[in-house]
């Protein structure tokens, strides 16, 4: 009797074919139903820019574009107004400090110098006649002081000749009287002349200080006003380059109008714009280079300022050492302003990406390079070539860095 084997159970060759059939199947619907969920947008490759997050050094600078403008601007506001007479110096001239650029007339300050010129001679002529009237009054009350002194002394003297003899009873009593009573009033009359002379010096001294004084605040405003005569004539506040002037022959100037300003070309600065986003970054003292004629030129920002207009605060910059020879007012200059130093670091290429994500995300392409995928990423500083790169990418991916505003709310970059 034959006896039936029984079949071994497993899988055999032919079942692996089946096997890896049906996984490819169903790897082929997942990407199919995954890709439908999610939003795509396809594109040429060619039309893209695509770069590489490299590792590297870091340059941690901005490049901003600054221009010339000498050191100094100083402004000439009129002293005084007046009608310009006489036009002596045109724009663009180089000057001297003190060089009369302009000369105005102002009838109406004529007059007010006559008139302080009149009361300046009034209150000379008052002083002078008070003076007189002190003086003699002085004299006067110095002649009393003296005939009352010698009244006294006379009738002092008669007094004691008097008192001896009535003592040795040679005169009468009533003799002797009359001759005590006269010296004790010459006495008092002599006291009264002395204390009035002493008054009418210290009346003289006081009266003649305050005249004086009077005197001189009339002369001091006098040269006040001749100094304002003087202002009629507009002179340059300092030496340089007269760089515009608003006034004509015939035109009326008011009283502290702006009509022009000095361009002071001992030296010169940089004045440039830097965008916000660098608002907090930007301090005093930092260093700055700019080349010209391949060779560079050491800078140092001066000076801040804190108001900030359309996005873009203001900045000044001078030299450290030699400058350019051909430097001239107006000339524009790239300039590299050094904001930190140099550290190790993942960089990606600028783009104009970031306008759409504000660097907050990117689309980073697939090894195969047929797709690109959103990926959330962190950016920290940047310069004028690349950005610092903290988290989300690896070195050796692919980026696409041109624009994304075409590809809306997109997800999933297809890549023809």
């Amino acid at each position: 009797m034959d006896i039936q084997l029984e079949k071994k159970k497993g899988l055999k060759p032919k079942h692996y074919g089946y096997i890896a059939l049906g996984l490819l199947v169903l790897f082929t619907g997942y990407k199919l139903i995954f890709a439908s969920s999610v939003s795509t947008y396809r594109t040429e490759k060619e039309r893209l820019s695509i770069a590489q997050v490299t590792e590297g050094k870091f340059d941690d600078y901005i490049t901003i574009n600054g221009n010339v403008a000498p050191i100094a601007t100083i402004y000439m506001d009129a002293y005084e107004g007046g009608r310009v007479s006489e036009k002596l110096i045109e724009e663009g001239t180089m000057v001297k400090k003190g060089d009369i650029i302009l000369k105005l007339e102002n009838m109406g300050l004529y007059e007010q110098i006559l008139a302080s010129e009149s009361n300046l001679a009034l209150k000379q002529n008052d002083l002078r006649s008070t003076k007189l009237t002190f003086d003699s009054r002085q004299v006067e009350g110095r002649r009393s002081l003296a005939t009352a002194e010698y009244d006294l002394q006379r009738l002092k003297r008669n007094y004691e000749q008097n008192d001896a003899l009535y003592k040795d009873e040679l005169i009468s009593k009533e003799e002797y009287l009359l001759s005590k009573e006269n010296y004790e009033l010459s006495k008092k009359q002599y006291e009264i002349v002395k204390l009035q002379t002493e008054q009418d010096d210290q009346l003289r001294k006081t009266s003649l200080t305050g005249l004086d004084t009077d005197l001189q605040r009339m002369q001091k405003t006098l040269s006040m006003v001749y100094e304002r005569l003087d202002h009629l004539n507009v002179r340059a506040p300092a030496d340089g380059q007269l760089g515009f002037l608003d006034a004509e022959i015939g035109q009326s100037i008011s009283q502290g109008e702006r009509i022009g300003q000095i361009n002071v070309l001992t030296d010169f600065k940089i004045e440039a714009e830097i965008d916000e986003h660098y608002i907090d970054r930007v301090k005093r003292d930092l260093s700055a280079t700019l080349e010209r004629n391949e060779k560079e030129y050491g800078l140092r920002l001066r000076k801040v300022y804190p108001e900030v207009r359309n996005g873009r605060f203001k900045v000044d910059l001078v030299f450290t050492d030699e400058k350019p020879e051909t430097i001239r007012a107006g000339q524009s200059y790239n300039i590299r302003l050094q904001l930190g130093a140099s550290s190790d670091a993942m960089l990606l290429p600028k783009g104009g990406f970031f306008q759409s994500t504000g660097g907050q995300w990117v689309f980073v392409v697939g090894t195969d390079g047929n797709e690109a995928l959103k990926r959330n990423i962190r950016i920290g500083k940047q310069n004028s070539r690349y950005y610092e790169v903290l988290e989300g990418l690896q070195p050796g991916e692919s980026v696409i860095t041109s624009n994304y505003d075409s590809f809306g709310t997109a997800e999933r970059i297809v890549l023809k």
